[in-house]
C-alpha cells in the first residue's frame, strides 16, 4: 500500500495544482492595471443649457448620467442584493457557496455570479457574447480576480452605484438614471417600490425584459423581485 501512497497524493492534489496553474496564467494575461480599475473609462452624456441655466438638449454616444448613492432609495438596494447577491456584503468578490450551488446545479438556481463580478464583466472582460464555452470560462475566471480586486479598491456602496451607473437597460438608457427617465419620466430618488423592482428586474437580462416589447413578461418579473425583497 505504502508504495501507491505517493501517486494516491499526485492524483488527489492534480485538480489543485492545476487550478492554482490557471489562476496564476489568468493573472499575468491582460488584466487591466490598478489604474484603469479605480479610472474606468466610460461615456457620459453632455447637457446644453441655455445662457439663463435652463436645460435645452444634451447629445450622447450613450444616454448615461452618473448619479450618487445617496440618490438612490433604500428600496431599490434591497431589490438589487435579494435578487442579484444576497451575500453581497459578506464576500470579498466571489460568492463560494453560490459559486457551488451554480456548478452542482448545472446553473438551474442561479448562475452564482456576484455583483461585482457582473461590474467587472461590464468594465473590463471585452465582448462575451457569442464566445465559446472555453473562452467564456477563461472571462469567468479573470472576472474572479478583476472582482476581488475591486473589492479592495471600492466600498460596496461604491460597487453598487458603479454598477447602477454602468448597467445598459435598452433604449437608449444606459445607467439608472437614465432608464429612470426614459421609462417612468422620474429620477432615481422618486423611484416608487414598484418602479424600482421593475428596474432591477431588467438586471437579469434586459433584452429578454424589455418593457417595451415583453410587457406582460417584465411585469411577472417584477413580481418575483418584489416578492425577493
Amino acid at each position: 500500500v505504502k508504495k501507491y501512497n505517493k501517486w494516491i497524493w499526485l492524483i488527489g492534489l492534480s485538480p489543485l495544482f492545476l487550478i492554482l496553474l490557471i489562476l496564476i496564467i489568468a493573472l499575468f494575461s491582460g488584466l487591466p492595471n490598478v489604474e484603469a480599475l479605480a479610472n474606468p473609462k466610460v461615456n457620459l452624456a453632455s447637457t446644453i443649457y441655455s445662457s439663463d441655466g435652463k436645460i435645452i438638449g444634451s447629445y450622447f454616444k450613450e444616454n448615461r448620467f452618473d448619479v450618487k448613492y445617496s440618490e438612490i432609495p433604500q428600496h431599490v438596494i434591497d431589490a438589487l442584493i435579494a435578487t442579484e447577491d444576497e451575500r453581497f456584503y459578506d464576500h470579498s468578490g466571489v460568492d463560494y457557496q453560490g459559486l457551488f450551488r451554480a456548478i452542482f446545479s448545472l446553473g438551474a438556481d442561479g448562475g452564482g455570479s456576484t455583483l461585482t463580478q457582473q461590474l467587472a464583466k461590464q468594465q473590463f472582460s471585452g465582448k462575451f457574447e457569442n464566445v465559446s464555452k472555453i473562452t467564456r470560462a477563461w472571462q469567468k475566471i479573470k472576472e474572479w480576480i478583476i472582482a476581488c480586486r475591486i473589492e479592495r479598491l471600492y466600498t460596496k456602496e461604491e460597487i453598487i452605484i458603479h454598477y447602477l451607473n454602468q448597467y445598459d437597460f435598452l433604449n437608449q438608457a444606459v445607467g439608472i438614471k437614465s432608464a429612470a427617465e426614459v421609462y417612468f419620466n422620474t429620477t432615481p430618488d422618486k423611484l416608487t417600490i414598484e418602479q424600482g423592482a421593475m428596474l432591477v428586474g431588467m438586471l437579469k437580462n434586459s433584452s429578454l425584459f424589455n418593457p417595451l416589447r415583453r410587457a406582460e413578461k417584465v411585469m411577472k418579473r417584477r413580481e418575483v423581485v418584489l416578492k425577493q425583497m
